[in-house]
C-alpha cells in the first residue's frame, strides 16, 4: 500500500485543527464533528437524531465560523410554510413589479432544527433543494451557494407533535447520526466551563455570557483550503476488494429475512464517499475495512426497515445490521 503523501498529511492537519477548535467550545461530541466534516467534504447532508439540549446548534455554529462559512438556522414548526425556507416573490407597490426575497436556505451551512415537527410539504421543499442544490421562486431558478450543507435534527419519533420522515426522504441524507448524552466526566467539564463564562457588558447593562459568546470569529485556513480538502477526499484510493465488500453488505440488507426494506444503491455510494473522507480525516490516502464498520450504522440504519414479524419478536434494526456486518466478514 502506498505511503501517505504530504498533501494528504497537510490536509489532515488542517481538518484536525478545525476539530480542535470545535473542541474548545463543545465538550465531547468528537464523532459528531467528524460526521459533519465528512458530510461537508463529500457534499452530503447529515441528519442528527437526539434529545434537545445536546449542543447541536452550538456545534454547527462553531464549525461554520471555524471554516469561514455562512450559517443559518431554521426552527421547524407545524405552521411553517415552504416559502419561509425557500423565499418568495414580493410585490413592490411603488413600481408594480415583483422582487425576489431569498429565504434562509441560501447559505453554506443550514441547520434545520427539529425537521420532523414540520408538515411533509415543508420537509419536501427543503429536501428538493438538498437534492438539486437549486431553488425555484416564481418562474426563476436560483443556484444555492457552494458549499451547501444541510444538517437537520429530529426528535425521537415517539414524541408528540412529530412527523416521521418517509423512507424516500430519509434516503436523501447521506448520514444519520444518533446523539447520546455526555459521559459523567464530560458533563462535569461542561458545568465547569459554564461556571467560568461570567457576564458581558452591553452599554449600561450586562447579560450573562453563553457558550456562543466564546466562539472565535477568525477562521482556520481559507476557502482554498476547504476546496483542496474536498479534492483530496475525492482522490483517496478505494480498492476493488473494498468496493465488492460494500456491495455485498448492501445486497445482504435486501435479502435478510427480518428486513422488509433494504438499502438503495445510494447507500453504497454514500459508504464509499464517507469512507474516503474518514480516511482523509485519519491521515490515510486509502480506505480500510474499519471505515466501513465505523460508518455503516450512520449510513445504513436509517435506510432499512424491519418486518412486522421481526418487530413483534423484539428485534432491532441495529441488531440486524450488526448481524449482516458480522456475516460479511465470516
Amino acid at each position: 500500500m502506498s505511503s501517505v503523501h504530504t498533501p494528504v498529511t497537510e490536509t489532515s492537519q488542517y481538518l484536525q485543527a478545525i476539530r480542535q477548535r470545535v473542541g474548545t467550545i463543545v465538550v465531547g461530541q468528537d464523532v459528531v464533528v467528524e460526521r459533519m466534516l465528512i458530510a461537508l467534504l463529500t457534499s452530503g447532508h447529515l441528519l442528527l437524531e437526539g434529545m434537545p439540549g445536546l449542543a447541536k446548534t452550538l456545534l454547527v455554529n462553531t464549525l461554520a465560523r471555524a471554516m469561514h462559512l455562512n450559517f443559518r438556522r431554521i426552527q421547524f414548526t407545524i405552521d411553517l410554510l415552504p416559502s419561509d425556507i425557500l423565499g418568495s416573490e414580493i410585490l413592490d407597490e411603488r413600481s408594480g413589479n415583483f422582487r425576489t426575497h431569498q429565504g434562509p436556505v441560501f447559505t453554506n451551512l443550514l441547520l434545520a432544527d427539529e425537521i420532523n415537527r414540520a408538515a411533509p410539504k415543508v420537509q419536501g421543499a427543503l429536501l428538493e433543494a438538498m437534492q438539486e442544490r437549486k431553488v425555484t421562486i416564481g418562474s426563476q431558478s436560483y443556484s444555492l451557494p457552494t458549499p451547501f450543507l444541510v444538517i437537520a435534527t429530529q426528535n425521537p419519533i415517539e414524541q408528540s407533535g412529530t412527523f416521521e420522515l418517509p423512507e424516500a426522504q430519509l434516503d436523501r441524507f447521506m448520514l444519520c447520526h444518533r446523539l447520546g448524552y455526555p459521559t459523567v466526566d464530560e458533563e462535569e467539564e461542561i458545568l465547569r466551563r459554564n461556571l467560568k463564562l461570567g457576564v458581558k457588558r452591553e452599554g449600561a447593562g450586562a447579560v450573562a455570557r453563553t457558550e456562543f459568546d466564546m466562539i472565535k470569529e477568525e477562521a482556520i485556513g481559507s476557502e482554498a483550503d476547504l476546496v483542496a480538502a474536498m479534492e483530496a477526499a475525492n482522490h483517496i484510493h478505494v480498492s476493488d476488494v473494498f468496493l465488492k465488500h460494500v456491495v455485498d453488505v448492501v445486497e445482504r440488507t435486501r435479502k435478510h429475512a427480518d428486513l422488509e426494506l433494504g438499502c438503495s444503491p445510494r447507500a453504497g455510494i454514500s459508504i464509499l464517499k464517507a469512507s474516503r473522507a474518514r480516511a482523509l480525516l485519519h491521515g490515510r490516502d486509502y480506505v480500510v475495512p474499519e471505515d466501513l464498520f465505523a460508518l455503516a450504522e450512520d449510513v445504513m440504519l436509517h435506510r432499512i426497515r424491519l418486518t412486522y414479524e421481526a418487530l413483534a419478536e423484539g428485534k432491532t434494526a441495529a441488531g440486524v445490521l450488526r448481524q449482516i456486518l458480522e456475516a460479511s466478514v465470516s
